[in-house]
């Protein structure tokens, strides 16, 4: 059984928590939290592109990024996407506002790459936090690694993924974020 971290000390990890990058590698094809929340039902009506703006993430990028820090994830996506996949794409146009560089990346290309199917972030190439969810994609916890060998690896993963990504509006030229 993993040992998670606090969810107080989950969001140090996006602020003082690291000194340069923060990096994600997002796998799953949708997650519960999504569909709970009002912007889900934003999505399903087809109202505008995005999440709120100001929400508590956007102003943590916002203020990680004018600090000359860097926040990146690359989201694997299948061909065709899931509803929860669309709805990644629909709601990442608020991120990338604020200063998050997200990229996307298909899955198919990711197996073949070889690359894993754990949601992880990776702070400054020195440790990590492995997101956990059940089956129904509910989010269990995190669990912080520091193993060098498994740090090193994630280093690996997240250099192939980032080569192999498409810029965000690249990517969703390509695929379409409609209900």
């Amino acid at each position: 059984m993993p040992r998670f971290i606090s969810d107080e000390s989950f969001d140090h990890y996006f602020g003082d928590g690291f000194a340069h990058t923060a990096w994600r590698l997002e796998t799953r094809r949708g997650y519960a939290s999504d569909r709970e929340g009002d912007g889900w039902q934003r999505f399903l009506r087809g109202e505008a592109d995005g999440e709120d703006p100001d929400r508590p993430w956007c102003r943590n990028i916002r203020a990680q990024v004018a600090r000359g820090k860097r926040v990146e994830r690359v989201r694997l996506v299948d061909d065709p996407p899931t509803i929860g996949q669309r709805f990644l794409l629909y709601s990442a146009a608020t991120n990338v506002a604020a200063g998050e560089d997200i990229r996307g990346l298909f899955r198919a290309q990711a197996e073949q790459l070889g690359l894993p199917m754990d949601d992880f972030w990776l702070f400054d190439s020195r440790f990590g936090l492995r997101l956990h969810f059940d089956e129904s994609d509910t989010y269990l916890g995190a669990e912080l690694v520091t193993e060098p060998a498994e740090v090193l690896r994630w280093c690996q993963v997240r250099d192939a993924a980032w080569h192999h990504a498409m810029p965000y509006e690249e990517f969703r030229a390509r695929v379409p974020a409609t209900a």
